[in-house]
């Protein structure tokens, strides 16, 4: 009776953790796109220094009030994650400015394959065939509702290399991080926050005047775009805390391959609050090859042999004893 109790509350809680990731994540989109589309505040890589500034400010009140220990995370592991979280977010909107949206998307339906190889290579994980076959379905069904007119120039590519190279090795290092040094979601948030927030408010207005010609400090605040600022602050700390909680709880790859159940509901938001294209069948399509993907997806990875850690010495298993002890998990461990 135990250990299903512990299997139910610990589906409890990955579910929760993936609706609070989806909430946010979707509630953050809209209201960036209400912010930049109807209100022109166009400085994206500022307001996520903004978005950073406040998650160090709810992570320092939480410290503060004895909600998060004390914890310790290497300088040079700070700086190469911070590194790899800064060209993500400079490296998406640059290859959102530099590329059309068709290639923009599947620049980000890449990460996908980009994120295994990294699992395969790092961490010697193995994927089942129905594993590898529901990631591609998935990445079908995205691609159909989303990319649409496709061109390629040379520095919209290279824009776009950098971006999902830098974006999968940040949310790699993220599930990393968290195993080999036993942090919790607060505690890394904790260490990487803070110099997120500096470095991007101190580089975001020079970036953002070279991708718009617009300078942050000349643009027209009023009390409204002041209140969405905030209310896009308020939300990216949640978005922030469930990406990391996620990703702790899962891998990169599950983050991406169940994250894209975010874009086409943001797909689906946008047709009512924005009102621009109706849902053709071709995108409907599209989301229901999508969502099977996830479905056979979570199925697949689930069971046993659908993603796994490779054996570390499979002779060294064969070659045991029929009656000596082992500890398969070393061996053969599922991830």
């Amino acid at each position: 009776m135990a250990p299903t109790n512990k299997a139910d509350r610990k589906a409890a809680v990955d579910a929760s953790a993936w609706m609070f990731n989806v909430v946010t994540s979707v509630g953050i989109i809209l209201v960036n796109k209400a912010l930049m589309a109807t209100y022109g505040f166009s400085f994206a890589t500022t307001l996520t220094g903004l978005h950073f500034a406040t998650t160090t400010l709810m992570t320092a009140v939480l410290r503060w009030l004895g909600y998060i220990q004390s914890s310790h995370l290497p300088l040079g592991e700070l700086l190469k994650f911070v590194l790899f979280a800064n060209f993500s977010i400079v490296g998406m909107n640059v290859s959102l400015m530099w590329n059309s949206v068709g290639f923009y998307q599947i620049a980000k339906l890449s990460m996908i394959p980009v994120s295994c190889f990294l699992e395969v290579v790092m961490d010697k994980i193995r994927y089942s065939r129905d594993t590898k076959l529901s990631i591609a379905v998935v990445l079908l069904g995205v691609g159909v509702c989303t990319v649409t007119d496709v061109s390629v120039n040379t520095k919209g590519f290279i824009a776009a290399f950098i971006a999902v190279w830098s974006t999968s090795l940040q949310q790699y290092y993220v599930h990393h991080l968290q195993r080999r040094y036993n942090l919790s979601s607060f505690n890394l948030l904790g260490h990487t926050a803070p110099a997120q927030a500096g470095t991007l408010l101190l580089l975001g207005p020079f970036l953002d005047y070279w991708l718009t010609s617009k300078r942050v400090d000349a643009y027209n605040y009023n009390l409204v775009s002041i209140m969405f600022i905030t209310l896009s602050c308020t939300i990216a700390v949640g978005t922030n805390l469930s990406q990391f909680i996620c990703i702790g709880r899962f891998t990169a790859v599950s983050f991406q391959v169940l994250g894209h159940m975010k874009t086409i509901l943001v797909l689906i938001m946008g047709f009512f609050f924005f009102g621009k294209e109706g849902l053709n069948l071709h995108v409907v399509l599209g989301m229901i090859i999508a969502v099977a993907g996830m479905i056979w997806y979570g199925n697949a990875s689930s069971k046993p042999g659908g993603k796994e850690r490779r054996s570390l010495s499979l002779t060294t298993t064969r070659q045991q004893k029929p009656g000596s002890l082992s500890d398969s998990n070393e061996h053969d461990a599922k991830v």
